[in-house]
């Protein structure tokens, strides 16, 4: 086994507290946690939440175990035991939980067996050094490293420094290729693939897909069904017609975000792994700008560019005319302001150059990330507990997760590299608007003035005891999606966009939840450009939401703020504005928080942009009309389990431009 692992468990007079009982999911939460984190059993059936939050708080604390034993630290089995149980139990009050995939792989024999990057949300890659000779497969590496984290579920943040580095020159000779039925031969592949049209010496693969399971054959390691030969076909065919058209000229930003969007297509492909991708240009870089351009780049529909969001690199300094205009009629492209991220931890401290090295972010820019960097998110509720002490307390627990994620090594030696250099973790919040609607605005950032530090102060207690580094960051407040629903808090720092919503959740189509959301009289559609996978609609109510929503003014001060007084990494901050009278005023917006934020994007209010919006705000009358349609679901006894590999689902990750529409 990759992780050192000692035997650690919950004791049985304390389970039974949990066993046979439901926590106090919210209004979506039981439908979300079947589809996405109920993990089969041997005996057929999924786990009830009890046993999840047992697999998760076991492992956590075997790997602590397992870690301390190995390197000759002091443990103490009977002061783990307590710990344990308070975690156990802040966990089952929603007062904490992991990220996604921490909730999908903590504990796992899987985690165990392959290492912690199925734990970590996020990543980076850089292509600053594919034209660099001395690096071994330096052209194919950044690409071949976005498909192997993305298909342990970890979304990947990429840029375009690569442009211009590499000239294509295709390989005369070719050797036959029989793809292996395993993730690292799907890497190993691509990467022989790409690095043949940058090195004579390396022959072209003529693919052989013979071994490569059928479409809808189970997965037993990771999970979910196969998605068969058809998506390395399509990936092949798209790789190998866009280079040919680059023979003995230099890549550019088109290529290679266009390249990347084509591997994660692949991931992707059938419904089982959603995949997020985020691509960083320049602010001056027209190319790059009009990738998403639908109205005038022909090019836009033809290549998968849904697969990423477009962000452009940005400071204090920048010209955002042209990419203000795009943001205003597109909602893309989003910002991160590179330079705050590399002189700053929270905005409101001295600068510490502490991330100096950062070199971009994660798909929803709460992470501020180095070259080939994971990072594990743990998310906190604060409006579910009754007071700072309470929240304090929970902080513990939570943070103590995230660090326990960091000794838990990975497969790839450079990534555990600058992994064990930075320690970084990102302990969120979500229910934001919930607990400032409870407490108002001062008060909730008196909470996160005062849990930063003590998160410090812990930090530095834990990293003295486990003998490693401290962390080089510590907060974030990510988008949240899947993991707030099952609390029933507004995700992240968002605010409802209504007091009565029409909420989209996407489900695999051959999902055993199908038949009965069908009987129960919920709307269904197949989903645009996600293959295999469709669209269930649910009516909300959000009581006590004012009737007007935040201005956009209002909604980039509550960011700053957060940035300011909670957020060492980055606040993920999505700006949903007005097109008529804000989308004029992005470009100035963008100007007077260049220095306040790390990162931002917009979503145009009017959601007739997007496709299958997350959203949709309706009317009171649409909104019962559809409820009194509704029969009550029946859930009991479905093996209802299907993996969900996004790390997050927020509006700045998920939403597909509708190309078609604009």
């Amino acid at each position: 086994m990759l992780v050192p692992r000692e035997e650690f468990g919950l004791t049985k007079s304390f389970l039974s507290n949990f066993e046979g009982k439901q926590p106090n999911f919210g209004p979506l939460g039981h439908i979300v946690y079947a589809r996405t984190y109920a993990l089969p059993l041997e005996n057929g059936v999924t786990e009830a939440f009890w046993q999840t939050c047992k697999r998760v708080i076991e492992g956590m604390y075997q790997i602590q175990k397992g870690f301390c034993l190995a390197e000759g630290l002091p443990w103490n089995d009977r002061k783990a035991q307590f710990s344990a149980q308070e975690a156990y139990q802040r966990m089952w009050d929603f007062k904490w939980l992991p990220a996604g995939r921490g909730l999908s792989k903590m504990g796992t024999e899987h985690m165990f067996k392959i290492g912690g990057a199925c734990l970590n949300s996020c990543g980076f890659v850089s292509t600053k050094d594919i034209g660099n000779k001395d690096i071994p497969n330096a052209f194919a590496a950044p690409f071949a490293w976005l498909m192997d984290m993305s298909m342990l579920g970890v979304g990947v943040g990429f840029d375009t420094r690569g442009a211009l580095k590499q000239k294509i020159s295709k390989s005369q000779l070719s050797e036959p290729f029989i793809i292996p039925d395993s993730r690292e031969g799907w890497v190993d592949y691509l990467t022989q693939l790409l690095q043949s049209y940058v090195d004579k010496k390396v022959k072209f693969p003529v693919a052989d897909y013979s071994l490569v399971r059928a479409k809808g054959a189970p997965i037993r390691g990771f999970g979910g069904t196969a998605s068969g030969p058809e998506a390395l076909i399509i990936m092949t065919d798209r790789i190998t017609g866009l280079l040919d058209q680059y023979e003995g000229k230099y890549i550019d930003a088109r290529a290679i975000v266009d390249s990347f969007n084509t591997v994660g297509e692949c991931v992707v492909a059938g419904g089982v792994r959603r995949t997020a991708e985020i691509a960083f240009g320049e602010a001056d870089d027209d190319q790059f700008l009009a990738l998403k351009d639908f109205d005038n780049n022909k090019d836009a529909k033809e290549w998968p560019r849904w697969a990423s969001n477009n962000s452009c690199f940005a400071d204090t300094s920048t010209d955002f005319r042209r990419s203000a205009a795009l943001t205003a009629q597109y909602g893309e492209p989003g910002y991160m302001f590179l330079e705050n991220a590399r002189k700053y931890g929270r905005m409101i401290d001295p600068p510490d150059y502490l991330d100096k090295n950062v070199m971009g972010g994660n798909p929803c820019l709460e992470q501020s990330l180095w070259d080939q960097e994971l990072c594990c998110l743990v998310e906190t509720f604060p409006s579910q507990c009754e007071d700072y002490k309470d929240y304090e307390r929970t902080l513990k627990f939570a943070y103590l997760y995230a660090k326990t994620v960091t000794l838990v090594p990975t497969h790839h030696n450079r990534t555990n590299a600058v992994m064990k250099r930075n320690r970084r973790i990102g302990c969120s919040q979500s229910g934001i608007q919930d607990n400032i609607a409870r407490l108002g605005v001062r008060e909730h950032l008196n909470w996160c003035d005062q849990g930063y530090h003590y998160i410090r102060k812990l930090d530095e207690i834990y990293s003295n005891w486990l003998c490693i580094r401290p962390s080089i960051k510590h907060t974030s407040v990510k988008p949240s999606g899947s993991i707030s629903k099952l609390v029933g808090v507004r995700e992240g720092i968002h605010h409802a966009k209504g007091e009565y919503e029409i909420q989209a959740i996407r489900i695999n189509q051959n999902s055993p939840l199908i038949p009965p959301l069908r009987k129960a009289g919920y709307r269904i559609e197949e989903a645009i450009n996600e293959h295999d996978t469709v669209v269930v609609y649910f009516p909300m109510h959000y009581p006590g939401q004012r009737a007007i929503p935040p201005t956009m003014w209002e909604q980039l001060e509550i960011a700053a703020a957060m940035q300011a007084y909670w957020a060492n990494n980055q606040v993920s901050v999505t700006i949903d504005f007005d097109q008529e009278t804000e989308g004029p005023l992005i470009k100035r917006a963008l100007e007077l928080y260049a220095h306040r934020l790390k990162g931002v994007s917009f979503l145009p209010r009017d959601t007739r942009v997007y496709e299958q919006p997350p959203k949709r705000v309706c009317t009171k009358e649409e909104y019962e009309e559809y409820k009194s349609k509704l029969k009550k679901l029946k859930l009991k006894g479905l093996q209802t389990h299907e993996e969900e590999d996004k790390f997050c689902e927020g509006t700045t990750c998920t939403v597909p431009m509708a190309a078609a529409a604009t």
